[in-house]
């Protein structure tokens, strides 16, 4: 493993939580959202295991991510 990389990704995981959670817009909130999965498909590469990062970054970054903006594109107010 290269040194300091799961400091460096810890970091950024941290950084896309607090996005999530100081974002004012929905949509600020969905790409932290976004962010911390591909962040963490990353981390489980790192630790060697590149099925659950598969997994993770195909349901956690992708599928997640389009379900969630559909859902903020159908309940918006006018």
């Amino acid at each position: 493993m290269i040194p300091g990389m799961e400091q460096f990704i810890l970091v950024f995981l941290l950084a896309a939580t607090i996005i999530v959670v100081f974002a004012p817009k929905l949509v600020l909130a969905l790409l932290g959202l976004s962010i911390f999965s591909m962040f963490l498909a990353l981390k489980y590469y790192v630790l060697n295991a590149p099925d659950v990062a598969i997994t993770e970054a195909a349901l956690g970054t992708g599928l997640t991510t389009i379900v969630f903006l559909v859902a903020i594109r159908k309940t918006r107010r006018n």
